[in-house]
């Protein structure tokens, strides 16, 4: 009789502890929309502190009064569908994919997809973790565009990933819409890059309610054969390319090489527009000379006072 009561007891005890567990992932799951885009890092390609920096913006991290900045990355989530996608493959995907798993969606998958922009070292190159030296990934779909496609299966290490089958390639086409369920629908944009090994593409990320725009790599927006006033106004989300904030900033280098829209000429071609069209920008893709990549600078105060955004890791945008 008296094990009998200990078995119940326990039995209770586990249930009820049981019952908790599931209503904190159920409450935590509640917080959040059933389909958003969550950002996984705001950094240029070679991440924040960059390798050998020791200029002020980068031993902010090493004098512990700034924190590491991942590399620009987007995750998308669907609770519904449980479902996960990422926006680039950067060398940080280790911890962005644990990210994902822990505080969105843990659906027995490291992830369900990845849609990549183009051949620079940060967008593509996180591809390795999924490897045979790393993860042994199995036929993990990668979303690419045809110059990009045909650049991982003719070039090493990349095409052991296929041939090891890794991962598998999808074709993407310029304006042609990815249907990735009911709810979600990416399309892949060309942009005006620096295309050395493949194309660059931006994506419109597209759920039932809203949309999003993301560019985190383009020449100049005057080089696009598109407005990108009229993009922007078109979804209710745009995480644009502000890798550097100003011309001369990179002492010592012909910024001309490596060019991208200043943080400045972005925000003087949205002067006239609204307070409403300024603030669904969201600048993404920091260099670590730009200051506004910091927690906290006057510069970055004076652009959010115009009416700009900052993309910050761990936001959250509904679609």
């Amino acid at each position: 009789m008296v094990k009998t009561q200990i078995s119940i007891l326990v039995l209770g005890i586990l249930v009820f502890f049981n019952c908790n567990s599931n209503d904190k992932l159920e409450v935590k799951n509640e917080t959040k929309p059933n389909q958003y885009i969550t950002i996984l890092g705001i950094s240029q390609d070679a991440g924040y502190p960059q390798i050998d920096c020791d200029k002020e913006c980068c031993n902010a991290y090493y004098e512990g009064t700034e924190p590491k900045k991942l590399i620009s990355c987007l995750g998308l989530v669907d609770l519904l569908s449980k479902q996960k996608w990422l926006f680039d493959a950067t060398p940080d995907i280790s911890l962005q994919v644990l990210d994902l798993k822990k505080n969105h969606l843990d659906n027995g998958k490291v992830i369900d997809g990845i849609f990549l922009t183009h051949a620079h070292i940060g967008h593509y190159t996180g591809l390795m973790y999924l490897g045979f030296e790393a993860l042994g990934g199995n036929n993990i779909p990668v979303y690419s565009m045809p110059r990009m496609k045909t650049y991982l299966e003719n070039n090493g290490p990349w095409s052991q990933l296929l041939a090891f089958k890794n991962i598998e390639l999808r074709q993407l086409q310029n304006d042609s819409i990815i249907n990735l369920n009911n709810e979600l629908k990416v399309t892949p944009i060309l942009v005006p890059h620096r295309d050395e090994y493949s194309e660059t593409v931006g994506y419109k990320i597209e759920g039932n309610n809203k949309s999003a725009l993301f560019i985190p790599d383009i020449d100049k927006w005057y080089k696009w054969e598109r407005n990108i006033i009229e993009e922007v106004k078109k979804v209710d989300y745009a995480f644009l390319d502000a890798s550097f904030f100003r011309d001369g900033e990179m002492k010592g280098r012909d910024m001309s090489k490596i060019p991208h829209p200043f943080t400045t000429e972005t925000t003087s071609l949205f002067e006239n527009e609204t307070v409403e069209t300024k603030s669904k920008i969201y600048f993404i893709h920091f260099n670590h000379t730009n200051p506004t990549i910091l927690e906290s600078h006057h510069l970055k105060d004076s652009i959010q006072n115009l009416g700009f955004n900052f993309a910050k890791e761990g936001d959250v945008f509904e679609l």
